[in-house]
């Protein structure tokens, strides 16, 4: 029996055992089993020894496998509960609220962009209403001061002393409203917060209790009276969501929920220990050194598009995505695999959430908008030609 007949048998044994396909951890792990030279002197000097002690090491991996499947469709029973709240109030905008729960379960922060009355700011406030947590509105408004945001020092003449007054950002849930309609110097103010989880006010330093999650709404540039988020801010959201109209049934929908005697409103069903207990669970989802090669090739083919047979991109793109796009990359694809009950990652996990991870971190020249291309065509581009493991 040759390497590879022995190998398709072991997995025509195990798919038998299992009722299921092999999954690339346990795949890999047979593979790199094989690469051992003890291992394959034993495999071809005592067949059925060899046979047999493969099959065992396999059964071990997939019982791994299989227990951490079993504990993340216990533990994620919450999402649909979570979805089916959502849903009464929220029409249609799947997308939207799938990466909402992304972002609530990597710890990530989202920013949704969308044109007035897309229902970005109420999909937000009912994420909130199922979460047992505090939550803070803030109104991004052109006269906004950063003391507003953070909190100030407020001078007591009584005690002739300083005490810290704080500010809405000291919350588990924040609701950054418009934040676009703020100068840069305001919106400056959320980047500590975003990104040591900590604000500072005056000498002292005030860790943010967790979960922190800062949940941002902006309207398109276009539209006046905005101002462009600061290159060092985009970067913290994790996720930037663009939000499109609704369907025609989805929109028949809408209007009789506020025509209806009593709008719709969602339960609250979470609490903070429920969400932290989640994050520790996506983190142990597998993701295979393949599956890290493949986002880190994504990545910087945004930055060194000529090495990936992309030299037409090379004057488009004025700066590629940073690190903070491999790390979001990797968390975000392991909180939707945990959405989907799976246990590892997969490669369409990773081109399924790699548009709202890089399209706010990919930089375009003013050739690129003089050829009106975008961020989107960039990200197409280099998914369908970067090689899928």
């Amino acid at each position: 029996m040759s390497y590879t007949q022995l190998f398709d048998n072991m997995k025509r044994k195990i798919n038998e055992y299992t009722n299921k396909p092999l999954t690339v951890k346990i795949i890999d792990n047979i593979l790199d089993t094989f690469h051992d030279e003890n291992i394959q002197k034993k495999v071809i000097s005592h067949p059925l020894e060899g046979r047999e002690y493969i099959l065992n090491f396999i059964k071990e991996n997939i019982k791994d496998n299989k227990e951490l499947n079993e504990k993340i469709n216990k533990e994620s029973a919450f999402i649909d509960l979570l979805m089916l709240e959502m849903n009464k109030v929220i029409v249609g905008q799947k997308h939207m609220t799938e990466r909402l729960l992304i972002g609530l379960l990597s710890s990530g922060h989202i920013l949704l962009e969308g044109l007035p009355g897309l229902a970005k700011t109420l999909a937000i406030n009912t994420l909130a209403q199922t979460l047992d947590a505090d939550f803070s509105r803030i109104q991004f408004t052109p006269d906004l001061l950063p003391a507003d945001v953070i909190g100030t020092q407020i001078y007591s003449p009584k005690n002739e002393s300083f005490s810290v007054k704080k500010g809405p950002i000291f919350a588990n849930f924040i609701l950054a409203d418009e934040i676009n309609r703020a100068p840069a110097k305001v919106q400056s103010a959320l980047l500590e917060a975003m990104q040591e989880r900590q604000i500072t006010i005056g000498d002292k330093s005030f860790k943010l209790d967790e979960p922190f999650l800062v949940l941002a709404t902006q309207n398109p540039v276009e539209q006046e009276g905005t101002y462009p988020l600061p290159e060092a801010q985009v970067d913290r959201f994790m996720l930037k969501v663009v939000i499109d109209y609704p369907k025609k049934e989805e929109e028949k929908l809408i209007i009789r929920n506020n025509l209806a005697k009593s709008f719709p409103k969602a339960n609250q069903i979470l609490k903070s220990k429920n969400i932290l207990s989640a994050r520790e669970l996506v983190k142990e989802v597998y993701m295979d050194e393949k599956i890290e090669q493949y986002i880190v090739d994504i990545v910087f083919a945004t930055r060194f598009p000529e090495n990936y047979g992309l030299s037409k991109f090379k004057d488009l793109i004025s700066f590629g995505a940073s690190p903070r796009a491999s790390i979001s990359l990797a968390i975000a694809s392991k909180a939707y695999a945990f959405i989907q009950r799976r246990g590892y990652v997969i490669p369409e996990d990773i081109r399924s959430i790699c548009f709202d991870v890089l399209r706010h971190r990919i930089g375009l020249s003013y050739e690129a908008e003089a050829e009106n291309i975008s961020t989107e065509d960039i990200i197409t581009e280099i998914l369908n030609t970067v090689e899928i493991p």
